[in-house]
């Protein structure tokens, strides 16, 4: 006959858990190593549906941004001409990589102040009625 410890380390080794969880898992299904296996299992296959649930979300939360920011346009503009354009996804991408890198920080940082100091300006355009 298998001992308790014995189906603790079978479950451990199977689906790679701690004791705690092994012993839990074992009590629960009433020292039946299998029906243990099960419950294991199911629980694992709700917690990675609930993961992909959540990816999924996200992914759908990270479209919504980019069409949104797509229509949001940013402008560089110096008295009243403009000078650069371009989607607002484009310049928080850009943002990030900066942020990637402590030289592109400092090189942005004595760029922004530079176009301060030449009288430049940043616009957000965002479409709607507030541009008609």
């Amino acid at each position: 006959m298998i001992n308790k410890l014995e189906k603790i380390d079978m479950l451990r080794a199977r689906v790679g858990i701690s004791y705690k969880e092994a012993k839990e898992a074992l009590e629960k299904a009433e020292e039946d190593v299998i029906q243990a296996l099960i419950d294991l299992e199911e629980k694992n296959r709700k917690f990675n549906e609930r993961i992909q649930d959540s990816a999924q979300e996200l992914v759908e939360q990270i479209k919504e941004f980019y069409e949104k920011g797509k229509e949001v346009r940013l402008k560089l503009k110096r008295g009243g001409e403009t000078l650069f354009e371009v989607p607002a996804v484009w310049g928080a991408a850009g943002v990030l990589g900066i942020m990637a890198s402590r030289k592109l920080v400092l090189l942005a940082t004595i760029g922004a102040a530079m176009a301060v100091a030449r009288h430049y300006s940043l616009e957000i355009d965002r479409p709607g009625p507030q541009n008609n």
